[in-house]
């Protein structure tokens, strides 16, 4: 009796953590109050910053903060503090904190091309703000190390070392078997989501397609498999990305 009371505080704490995802309408579980989330998002972005070179270039700069306005309207978040800065890297990546913190790396601007296709990049990025993955991601984390816990407290009367065994094996298997699909799901949601706001922002959804069909040339076959991988496989996303483009010409209108 006294073990039942005790879920039922966690229980609720479980079911008023729960949100909706927007366009998407998944559930997510989310721990991290918004204000703290974007707390840690800032100080992250200072952080990269610090430790990074600034591009200065005034045209590609002038590029990304065009396309990044009009993407960051289109999720209607007028609350966040948007910035957009241009990191000098060969690396081909990008990526947004919460609050609207975002940076695009110099070496995926050969692959985006143009403004359709830096659009995509942004697209999904400010997706993952949009639908709180970070915060989602730490939630999820929570509740493994929790678990792991509670696995080595069951276990505390045996040998150390079966002890320790177990428990690595355990956290092997969550991330592979838990961490990694929660976060190919939330890599699918963010192309979901960047294909609609792409659309509301005046760029068309079909640009997706053949940025993603770049990146995959780009990557030539260096991806891990797609199971023990973070992100879907380039081949998944595009098919996936061609089944929503229906869904994102709705909210299609060409920029005047």
């Amino acid at each position: 009796m006294l073990r039942s009371r005790r879920l039922v505080p966690a229980a609720v704490l479980l079911l008023a953590a729960c949100e909706t995802v927007p366009y998407t309408g998944r559930s997510q579980l989310n721990l991290l109050p918004e204000g703290s989330e974007l707390q840690m998002g800032r100080q992250a972005y200072a952080e990269v910053l610090r430790q990074s070179t600034i591009n200065r270039d005034p045209v590609a700069n002038g590029q990304l903060e065009g396309a990044g306005r009009r993407i960051a309207a289109a999720t209607g978040r007028t609350d966040f503090q948007w910035r957009f800065t241009l990191i000098e890297s060969q690396e081909a990546n990008a990526f947004c904190l919460p609050g609207g913190q975002v940076a695009v790396y110099t070496g995926i601007l050969p692959i985006t091309r143009d403004d359709a296709g830096l659009a995509v990049v942004l697209g999904h990025e400010i997706s993952h703000a949009i639908a709180h993955h970070g915060a989602e991601r730490l939630s999820q984390s929570l509740l493994i190390q929790t678990g792991l816990a509670a696995t080595q407290i069951a276990l505390a009367s045996r040998d150390p070392a079966t002890t320790r065994q177990v428990t690595s094996l355990l956290g092997a298997g969550a991330a592979v078997g838990v961490m990694l699909p929660w976060s190919r799901a939330q890599e699918s949601e963010a192309d979901h989501l960047g294909l609609i706001f792409m659309a509301k922002a005046g760029y068309d959804p079909h640009a997706a397609v053949a940025f993603w069909q770049r990146m995959m040339q780009a990557a030539k076959g260096r991806r891990p498999p797609e199971f023990l991988s973070d992100h879907p496989s380039d081949e998944t996303r595009v098919r996936q990305i061609e089944a929503w483009i229906p869904e994102a010409m709705g909210y299609y209108r060409p920029a005047s």
